[in-house]
């Protein structure tokens, strides 16, 4: 029997990056189209899926998640990198102009057009969700800089976007795991044909290591997870020593 893999995805432009772990470390690195296809190259063996893609969304009255504002608060100077997400209705809208009328007569506040960037990408996932409960119960949300973040044990200093950013997150993941810059040269080459930028791969990588079986515990911001009107968690996952928050 095929062991069982820990998976992280993030979202690349038009594409689906996912790094997968088995227990003894890195296994491999694909691109997908879509967030359906990438359920349908793991669901068979997949323990544990962690997409930085926001999850439980808001119907309507004040936007802002919970999870969201607890992960703003440890980020520090990174806090920027969270960011409302549109209503549930809201993501199925394909142009601005429509999404933030409906976000804003939810709401009463203005949808940004950097939320609603990512809009389609938040509608996949929660479409799968719901039409799959086998999805659900493996697909949780994350998001790369709050993992990050707990592997450090303090906030970082620059975006990741920067070289220094990238040295940054390369150091942390390196103090996690002594074989982290060959994983994620690895991941790198294995997604190097399609048009992914690194940092996105590096966030797969850092996902990758929250999912799978490692130092330290998995805890949620916040620790007891409220859940939206169809029943999916607004949490965000990651992996640490002890809580970010007592």
């Amino acid at each position: 029997m095929a062991e069982p893999l820990y998976v992280g995805v993030d979202r690349s432009d038009g594409a689906w990056v996912a790094v997968a772990f088995t227990g003894d470390g890195f296994d491999h690195a694909s691109v997908f189209d879509s967030i359906g296809e990438c359920w349908s190259a793991y669901d068979e063996r997949a323990r544990r899926i962690l997409v930085g893609v926001p999850i439980g969304l808001v119907e309507s009255g004040e936007p802002d998640r919970r999870c969201d504002d607890l992960a703003r608060s440890v980020l520090g100077a990174r806090s920027t990198t969270i960011r409302t997400p549109p209503v549930r209705e809201a993501t199925r809208k394909q142009r601005y102009s429509t999404a933030n009328r409906v976000h804003r007569r939810k709401t009463d506040h203005e949808l940004s057009e950097t939320a609603f960037a990512r809009s389609d990408s938040l509608a996949r996932v929660d479409e799968l969700l719901q039409e799959l409960p086998e999805a659900a119960a493996a697909i949780r949300e994350s998001h790369p800089e709050v993992c990050f973040r707990a592997f450090a044990g303090e906030p970082l200093s620059y975006a990741k976007h920067t070289a220094g950013g990238y040295a940054e997150r390369m150091r942390i993941l390196a103090q996690y795991d002594r074989d982290a810059a060959p994983t994620v040269q690895k991941a790198a080459e294995a997604t190097g044909g399609a048009a992914v930028a690194i940092d996105d791969v590096l966030d797969a990588v850092v996902l990758a290591y929250t999912a799978a079986p490692g130092d330290g515990e998995l805890y949620t911001l916040p620790p007891e997870p409220p859940r939206d009107a169809v029943g999916l968690p607004m949490e965000i996952v990651y992996r640490a020593a002890s809580p970010l928050l007592t």
